[in-house]
């Protein structure tokens, strides 16, 4: 038997959004405000040589 998500053809990482996204949506006005400030994020990236960090490279923000 497979997964639900999986024969809906999505990524288990695109389940947990939609299902964190639904829940988030779902909560009182309060809970929600402080539920989407906590989703969002920010990526960065660098890359190390020798025990010293190159350049950071900021790839975006979003929201999970």
């Amino acid at each position: 038997m497979a997964f639900a998500w999986k024969q809906a053809g999505l990524s288990y990482n695109k389940y947990l959004s939609i299902a964190a996204q639904a829940i988030r949506k779902s909560l009182k006005e309060q809970a929600r405000a402080t539920a989407e400030r906590r989703s969002q994020m920010e990526l960065k990236v660098s890359r190390w040589e020798n025990g010293k960090q190159g350049e950071v490279k900021y790839l975006g923000t979003g929201q999970a």
